[in-house]
């Protein structure tokens, strides 16, 4: 940020739009905050950024020629020191997600967007905080939910996993459990293998003391 000027870059291919944002933040309310450049389209905002200097790039979502969260990701890449504020009417989960796991640093929808909240937004980028609009943050809410609910949910097991894990828990080792339960010492590690795997866990203990914990086995 060149002095106390946050200089923008405005990319959208919406000429109307641009006009109206450009309006929005001239005069005197917000003398902070500069339009240093403008693009249609993604291809263009990129040659932009070889030759001007910017803070924080004002992104549409959807572009006639890369798409934004396409753009989002170069960006991050190649200019890792610009801010990336999302303005768009997409804002679907899957495209919030897409644009959360890249990194943006803010995100408002055009349906609920206005100057004020643009200029509080820009300014709160800049100060290295994020800032996603009310309806953007019941999207991200929903996400958050979700994931939990899928981070929480104990895995399905298998019987035989089940009676694996059973006998895991008495410290028989592979070829013990093999004789108690007439199967081979190496199928035996193959439903190892899938407990491991289903649980992100990598020792028989670590699974022992998860299947005690969530009910899966009980101590006799």
């Amino acid at each position: 940020m060149s002095g106390n000027t946050i200089k923008v870059i405005l990319a959208d291919d919406h000429a109307l739009f641009r006009l109206g944002v450009k309006g929005g933040l001239s005069g005197n309310r917000f003398p902070d905050i500069q339009i240093v450049g403008e693009a249609e389209y993604g291809a263009s905002l990129f040659a932009l950024l070889e030759n001007t200097v910017a803070d924080i790039v004002l992104l549409d979502i959807l572009l006639p020629d890369i798409s934004g969260i396409e753009v989002a990701r170069r960006l991050r890449i190649d200019h890792p020191a610009v801010k990336i504020l999302a303005i768009s009417s997409e804002n679907s989960t899957e495209t919030v997600r897409a644009l959360l796991e890249i990194g943006i640093d803010g995100f408002i929808s055009k349906r609920q967007g206005n100057p004020d909240e643009l200029a509080d937004a820009i300014r709160s980028i800049m100060n290295g905080l994020e800032y996603f609009g009310s309806d953007i943050s019941a999207i991200i809410y929903k996400i958050y939910v979700s994931k939990k609910k899928t981070t929480d949910a104990t895995p399905e097991f298998t019987e035989r996993e089940r009676e694996i894990i059973h006998l895991c828990s008495k410290g028989l080792l592979s070829k013990e459990i093999a004789g108690r339960l007439n199967i081979s010492p190496r199928t035996v590690d193959c439903h190892k293998k899938n407990i491991f795997e289903k649980l992100d866990l990598h020792n028989t203990m670590e699974v022992v003391q998860y299947a005690l914990k969530h009910g899966i086995i009980s101590l006799e």
